[in-house]
């Protein structure tokens, strides 16, 4: 499939390159995760029923080891009720272990009162249920509308580290196996008992029934090892704390309440509500006063930037093209993307990214202003310099930005669906999972763009001369520093982990190899392109589940956010300030705005630096920007 693959080995080693095992990230520390063992002491550990640690458990190379028979099972010294663990863990070939919770004292072996996260060596192992399985109780299951319905193995291969991430929480329970989500459940619901009754685990008085208890890792005999074991207790409601280093308590206001949009009617042809769903704000550089909204739906409006305006220009309609975004499956649809042509006063050029509603395909195209109305754009200008087929509706990515260098930036998402299927994360042939990089002024052999002869893959063979930078599910959404001309990244993560990243040429930003800064999956790679980096942020999804990338703070209105980078959680609505020190490469503090209930679906920017942030509105009320409480 691929020239050469990358070892498992090594893609777990890239994983945590920087920070090294047993460390607690900032965003880890600052939303509460501790660490169980810091590989150097078993402080956290003794023996299930004893008082100590036996000498059979010995710490080699950073891991907790069970190195000699007779080692025996340990528990964690404390006790927890509901909480999240994370480890890593290596198994020997053909051997077999696990991971216990809610282990309580009062029987002879702690797997009588504690659920078993099974471990073992899935090729050689004597047991049909696999590593990552919850022993005779549950068991992989893809979700519905996955198209492969197959018995779902994310486990690598014996000797080579594999995580195991566990939630225990009253709304919902689950386990993820090297971050794909294996399943979830509820203890003491009426499915919990049903299958406890149905194991052989029903025996046992209050099996699995106890609310708190131990941790406890299993002695099966087998050579296992330990590491990275970190543990953060949750709220009586399942939540957490947020990553945050200080709170700013600013809310949101209506930018424009009296504006009215041509053209848009909130109710379509069937008679259903549909919401107005703004992507972009931006401006005129010629016009500064004038500005630029895009909506979902394919319209693209311009108005006056004041607060009391009240009417908007259709200034385009590509609604009979566009994909519909309120279609099935279709909500990351639609027209995403809008970049005003550097030079727009003179040419009048402008380019915009939408999915097609034939096929679904991605289309970034250039117009022009109508030379008869220049306050509209000529609908017949089209030009399509670039069509990306979309295997499934889903990351499209979506966000076009011109740089300081003059190109035109383009975000790809990896194609959709869960898990990377394709693996185009990774591929340098592709163009999905990456940012583009094209020079819309000139034109190279075959295409109707040019390549800037800089671009870090221009002369590689087998690789998309386009690429700039790799390794990205879905990139929601682009955007540059006005000041810095410093390019930001929020990265939407699948089951675990949301990202920040600071984009550099070449990048290799790691999806499918991982979920942020955490090992992902077990499918072969493609061999490692460019340098891996580290996000210069992340946060889990207690914390919030679908980041929306956002844009530095430059205007002089609000002091406290100057030079920051604002972004959101859509599913939570939790608003946050990014600060960044760029000769460490650092995030230096996270500041909450918002505490939640905003779901934010994109930022804008206009030409003082004013940060805009948009959301759904069925009356068209959706331009915010902040406030002082």
């Amino acid at each position: 499939m691929f020239a050469g693959l990358l070892s498992l080995t090594f893609m777990a080693a890239l994983a945590k390159a920087e920070a090294g095992p047993n460390q607690l990230t900032k965003p880890e520390e600052l939303s509460g995760w501790e660490l169980l063992f810091d590989g150097d002491s078993t402080e956290h550990w003794r023996n299930y029923q004893k008082d100590e640690i036996s000498s059979g458990w010995k710490i080699q190379d950073g891991a907790l080891v069970r190195a000699e028979k007779g080692a025996g099972d340990i528990i964690s010294k404390e006790k927890y009720q509901y909480f999240e663990l994370i480890l890593e863990y290596k198994i020997s070939e053909g051997g077999n272990s696990g991971v216990m919770f809610h282990v309580t004292e009062d029987n002879p072996k702690p797997w009588h009162s504690g659920p078993e996260i099974q471990i073992q060596d899935n090729a050689q192992g004597h047991d049909p249920q696999l590593s990552g399985w919850l022993y005779q109780l549950y068991s992989p299951k893809p979700p519905s509308w996955v198209q492969e319905q197959d018995v779902l193995d994310a486990s690598r291969p014996a000797g080579e580290w594999n995580q195991i991430f566990l939630r225990v929480a009253p709304n919902q329970c689950e386990v993820s196996l090297n971050g794909n989500l294996y399943y979830r459940f509820k203890l003491g619901n009426k499915e919990w008992k049903e299958r406890v009754a149905a194991s052989k685990f029903a025996k046992f008085e209050g099996f699995g029934a106890a609310g708190e208890g131990h941790i406890c890792l299993q002695d099966h005999g087998n050579l296992v090892s330990f590491r990275n074991i970190k543990v953060r207790r949750l709220n009586e409601d399942g939540t957490a704390g947020q990553p945050i280093t200080g709170k700013l308590g600013l809310k949101g206001e209506l930018a424009f309440p009296n504006l009215k949009w041509e053209g848009w009617d909130p109710i379509d042809e069937g008679g259903n509500i549909r919401a107005l769903r703004i992507m972009e704000l931006t401006f005129d550089p010629a016009n500064p006063k004038r500005l630029f909204a895009v909506s979902q739906t394919g319209q693209i409006f311009t108005f006056e930037n004041d607060p009391a305006v009240t009417s908007s220009k259709l200034f385009l309609d590509l609604s009979d093209t566009v994909a519909a975004w309120y279609g099935r499956g279709a909500n990351e649809e639609g027209l995403l993307g809008l970049a005003l042509h550097p030079n727009f006063a003179d040419n009048g050029q402008f380019f915009v990214y939408y999915n097609h509603k034939d096929d679904h395909r991605s289309v970034i195209s250039r117009f022009r202003v109508s030379e008869e109305d220049p306050s509209r754009a000529d609908p017949d200008s089209e030009e399509v310099l670039l069509e990306i087929e979309q295997p499934y509706q889903n990351h499209n990515g979506g966000s076009i930005e011109f740089g300081p260098d003059g190109y035109l930036y383009i975000g790809m998402g990896d194609g959709g669906l869960r898990n990377d299927p394709e693996i185009t994360g990774q591929d340098i042939s592709r163009l999905l999972g990456k940012v583009l990089r094209i020079d819309v002024n000139s034109i190279s052999p075959g295409k109707k763009y040019g390549i800037p002869a800089d671009n870090p893959f221009v002369n590689m063979e087998g690789a998309r001369p386009e690429i700039y930078a790799l390794g990205f599910r879905n990139p929601w959404r682009i955007s540059f520093d006005s000041q810095s001309g410093r390019m930001w990244c929020g990265e939407v993560g699948q089951e675990l982990w949301e990202e920040v990243n600071v984009i550099e040429k070449g990048g290799n930003y790691g999806w499918s190899r991982r979920e942020g800064s955490y090992p992902f999956g077990n499918k072969p790679q493609p061999p490692a392109v460019g340098k891996m980096i580290e996000p210069v942020w992340e946060y889990d999804h207690t914390v919030g589940k679908s980041i929306t990338g956002g844009r530095v703070y430059n205007s002089d209105r609000m002091p406290e956010l100057k030079g920051k980078y604002i972004y959101a959680d859509y599913v939570t609505g939790a608003i946050w300030a990014l600060s960044y020190d760029p000769d460490s490469g650092k995030a230096t503090a996270n500041e909450q705005l918002i505490a939640g209930g905003i779901p934010v679906l994109a930022f804008g920017e206009d030409a003082t630096g004013e940060i805009y942030y948009f959301i759904d509105s069925a009356k068209g009320a959706c331009i915010y920007k902040f406030a002082s409480e």
